[in-house]
């Protein structure tokens, strides 16, 4: 197949296009480069540097799909920026749905998110739970959705959005490259906190400490990104014209924050000064995702959702990065 990825620079864009040239596909990766860089670019892809809304003139008929992952992500960003958001995940997307109707390209899999899922629903989350996002981002998301359930009625389109909880880790690709996190500003948890192993920040904030659960920070659901990477290839394959599916990715598994904090304080070696922080709004004490329909349908496993095997991959790449600067 050939293939078009967006983002496709940036750490699960990435990661995707390599595992996909990987499984024998031919990859096409548009990135702007915005929050991403063209060292990150897997090997083997072809680069084309244009925004997703401009791809009209890129796409035609010789393309059997499109993995769309290109657009803003930080919630909290995005309830000050909304324009931002929507038009970069929104209207960008749009634009991007009419150029594969107009090349006759009718398969995408979309990077959407659990940030679609209203606050207090029951855990696991499944597929059908109440959609009502707290923040822009998860709004803009959750409107894609629905654009490809249209799209996939009316242009006989083969949709999969793939609802990612929270994704870690990093990927070593056939040729021993690494594929990891490079946000800039960083927002994740475990990068983060591995930058306090490192002594690159003084120490860790754990925003909450009352929550409801065995040690009362909030507990998240991390899915590897070379799992979530394997979900996408799998998606491709499955996708039916005329339909639009929606799957979960997740390990089926939370992890408390200071869990996080004791797992990198064991794959490190290292201390991990941690100071306890107000609970920030819109933060729910857990969400952990069923995957049973990615599983039963997709016939898709994760297979490193051990949270040591996560952080050490994690802390590889995060060494490896180091060596490289």
């Amino acid at each position: 197949m050939k293939i078009l990825v967006t983002g496709g620079a940036g750490y699960v864009g990435s990661t995707i296009a390599t595992r996909l040239i990987e499984e024998g596909h031919g990859v096409v990766v548009a990135d702007d480069l915005t929050h991403s860089d063209a060292a990150w670019l897997p090997k083997g892809a072809e680069f084309i540097n244009r925004p997703v809304a401009d791809l009209n003139d890129v796409l035609d008929p010789s393309f059997d799909a499109v993995v769309h992952c290109a657009g803003y992500i930080e919630a909290g960003e995005s309830m000050g920026e909304p324009e931002k958001y929507w038009q970069s995940n929104f209207v960008s997307s749009l634009a991007l749905l009419d150029a594969m109707v107009a090349n006759g390209i009718t398969t995408i899999v979309f990077s959407s998110s659990a940030g679609v899922y209203a606050e207090g629903v029951d855990v696991p989350i499944v597929e059908d739970a109440a959609c009502d996002p707290a923040s822009t981002y998860g709004a803009t998301k959750l409107a894609v959705d629905l654009a490809l359930r249209s799209y996939a009625f009316a242009h006989d389109m083969a949709a999969v959005s793939l609802r990612y909880f929270n994704v870690a880790g990093a990927y070593r690709d056939h040729d021993g490259v690494w594929h990891g996190e490079n946000h800039v500003p960083e927002t994740h948890l475990i990068p983060i906190t591995l930058e306090v192993a490192a002594g690159q920040r003084d120490q860790l904030t754990v925003f909450g400490s009352d929550y409801p659960t065995r040690d009362g920070s909030c507990i998240r659901d991390y899915i590897h990104v070379g799992d979530l990477a394997d979900a996408h290839a799998q998606a491709i394959e499955y996708a039916k014209p005329g339909r639009h599916d929606v799957f979960n990715l997740g390990s089926g598994t939370g992890y408390t924050n200071k869990e996080i904090v004791a797992a990198v304080r064991t794959v490190t070696g290292r201390e991990v000064p941690v100071v306890d922080g107000p609970r920030r709004p819109g933060d729910p004490a857990q969400l952990i995702a069923s995957s049973e329909k990615a599983k039963t349908v997709l016939g898709w496993s994760p297979t490193r959702d051990d949270l040591e095997t996560i952080v050490a991959d994690a802390w590889a790449y995060f060494q490896h990065r180091q060596e490289q600067d």
